[in-house]
C-alpha cells in the first residue's frame, strides 16, 4: 500500500513523525507537508507565487518533502509531480489540538483530506485533543494505522473522507471508540490588541471554544467524555430544503 502523509502542522512536527512510524509497518510511506506551521489555513492554495520544494532528513535518512506551500498545495503537488503513482490513501495529521464541530472548515489538517478526496484518493485526518507539542502520540499513531489497514472494509464512498479525534491521554484511560455526527460547537473569537515599540497596534487573535451540543454522537462531545470520535465526511454543502423553498418563491 502507498500512502501519502501530510499536515497543517509543518514537517518539523512531532505528530507527523509519530503518524509515520505506525505507518510504515503497514505500507511505502511517502512524507509531504508545509515547511512551516499551516494551521487554520483551511482549503487555501498558492497561486500568487511559486511552490518550493526542500528535501528533509531525520535521523540520518530522507523523510518527506518541505513544501513552501498550504496543506492542499502539497496533496496536489504530490499527486501532480512528485509521486511516481497515485496513492492509495492519503493520511493528514497527526494534528495537535482538535479539529471537530465547525473547526472543520478551518482545518488545515481536514482541508488536505478533503483535497485526497476530490482526487479520488482514500483519506483519513487525524487530531489529538491537546496543543503541546511535545503531547503523547501514541494512541493517536495506532488508531490511524488500525484505520488505514481496515479501510478498504469499510465500504465507503469515494465522496466521503473519515474526521478522527483522540483524546490526549492514556491508552487505558480511553473509553473506546464512538462513530459520531459533526457537532456544532465552535470558537468564540476575540482579538487581543497589543502596541509594537513604535506605539502601532496589532492583534492576535484568542478565543474559548463553546459546545454547542449535548448530543454524546456530537463529535466534540464524544472527544470530553474519553471517546475516540470518528465522523465520516462528506463536502456536499448545497441546502436541498432551501432550494424547494425558493423554487415556491422565484
Amino acid at each position: 500500500m502507498k500512502i501519502l502523509v501530510t499536515n497543517d502542522d509543518g514537517i518539523a512536527s512531532q505528530g507527523i513523525y509519530a503518524l509515520v512510524q505506525a505507518l510504515r509497518n503497514i505500507g511505502d510511506v511517502t512524507v509531504v507537508a508545509p515547511d512551516r506551521q499551516q494551521s487554520a489555513v483551511g482549503h487555501a492554495l498558492t497561486v500568487s507565487e511559486p511552490l518550493r520544494v526542500t528535501h528533509i532528513w531525520r535521523d540520518r535518512q530522507f523523510f518527506g518533502y518541505a513544501v513552501s506551500g498550504t496543506p492542499a498545495d502539497c496533496v496536489k503537488l504530490a499527486v501532480a509531480r512528485l509521486l511516481d503513482q497515485k496513492p492509495d490513501m492519503v493520511v493528514s495529521g497527526i494534528n495537535h489540538g482538535y479539529n471537530t464541530g465547525i473547526n472543520v472548515l478551518y482545518s488545515g489538517t481536514v482541508s488536505a483530506a478533503t483535497e485526497a478526496m476530490l482526487l479520488g484518493i482514500p483519506a483519513l485526518a487525524v487530531s489529538l485533543g491537546s496543543f503541546d507539542e511535545q503531547a503523547d502520540c501514541t494512541v493517536a499513531a495506532k488508531t490511524a494505522a488500525y484505520l488505514v489497514e481496515r479501510y478498504h472494509t469499510f465500504g465507503l464512498p469515494a465522496t466521503t473522507l473519515l474526521n478522527v479525534n483522540v483524546p490526549a491521554l492514556p491508552e487505558s484511560q480511553i473509553k473506546g471508540v464512538r462513530i459520531t455526527r459533526q457537532g456544532q460547537g465552535m470558537w468564540n473569537d476575540t482579538y487581543e490588541e497589543r502596541l509594537d515599540p513604535m506605539g502601532r497596534p496589532y492583534y492576535w487573535l484568542r478565543g474559548i471554544y463553546n459546545h454547542l451540543d449535548s448530543d454524546p454522537n456530537a463529535d466534540d462531545v464524544a472527544v470530553e467524555h474519553g471517546y475516540i470520535a470518528i465522523t465520516p465526511i462528506r463536502f456536499h454543502l448545497t441546502d436541498s430544503d432551501a432550494m424547494e423553498q425558493l423554487k415556491k418563491c422565484l
